[in-house]
């Protein structure tokens, strides 16, 4: 008989079967004691940065390994799983949690007025979001000139109350002189005007959002919005380059952060005060 006991490989045979590690997957958390399987290196999980984990050691010594690495913990191989985030709430360009999507709201009769139409579209840029959930309407004054006519068409009252935006609302400007003149007239105390300190709104957007340290100074008998273009290098002979550089202003708003805080509590105290629920009668 043929005898094949010599005919096998006996050490081949005493070798282990290899196949895919089976590795438990753990949640990374600042603590979690791990061992890098390659360089034998142990400690503690003190933060995961570009896809590097960070290991402290009982003596302080702190190394970085590639997250897709080979980890043990307690000399078993883990899989190694970063946390999930929790979801973090939308939010409006006004920084204003987002409210579901909805339908467009009846408007209320309460209204926000603002002199003119480069004040309206930065408000919409902005606030549109939160004016659309409270039903609030931005209408055009036309100039401040317009204001008293306005407000006498308007018919501002209990339950209908009227929120005015003017420019350059400091002491001694026409502006200011139009708006305490209001004020004594019927209807004042369902009336509430407030204004930014600017001479235009223009200068309501930080200026480090063009690249400027602060807006140009420009002499009183120029017009300022023209030479505010002249002094920034653009075009500003037809109404048109007027035009196209507030759409390159505006482009440059991204958040109620690229706006003068002057602005932004002038705006908000006007919306509370249309949306105060006395203000729906």
């Amino acid at each position: 008989m043929w005898d094949d006991r010599y005919s096998g490989d006996p050490v081949a045979a005493m070798k282990p079967q290899r196949g895919p590690v089976q590795r438990e997957q753990v949640m990374l958390a600042r603590g979690l004691v791990v061992e890098h399987t390659e360089t034998e290196f142990c400690g503690a999980v003190v933060g995961v940065r570009e896809g590097f984990l960070q290991l402290e050691d009982f003596d302080g010594a702190v190394r970085s390994f590639p997250l897709g690495d080979g980890f043990l913990i307690d000399g078993k191989p883990v899989a190694l799983v970063m946390p999930k985030r929790a979801p973090q709430p939308q939010r409006t360009a006004s920084g204003s949690v987002a409210a579901p999507r909805q339908r467009a709201r009846v408007a209320m009769p309460s209204r926000i007025f603002v002199e003119g139409r480069h004040d309206a579209e930065l408000v919409e840029q902005v606030w549109g979001d939160d004016l659309r959930v409270e039903g609030v309407v931005v209408e055009l004054l036309d100039g401040a000139d317009n204001l008293e006519q306005v407000l006498a068409e308007f018919g501002p009252g209990p339950g209908r109350r009227a929120g005015v935006l003017l420019d350059h609302l400091v002491r001694g400007s026409k502006e200011t002189r139009i708006a305490e003149q209001v004020a004594r007239g019927p209807g004042g105390s369902n009336v509430l005007i407030v204004g930014h300190p600017f001479i235009d709104i223009w200068a309501a957007v930080k200026p480090e959002r063009l690249g400027l340290q602060a807006w140009p100074q420009i002499p009183r008998d120029i017009e300022w919005k023209t030479g505010i273009c002249r002094a920034l290098g653009w075009p500003a002979e037809e109404p048109a380059d007027i035009a196209d550089a507030w759409a390159r202003i505006r482009g440059r708003v991204r958040t109620y952060r690229d706006l003068e805080p002057s602005l932004l509590g002038r705006v908000e105290q006007l919306i509370d005060f249309v949306t105060d629920p006395e203000a729906r009668g």
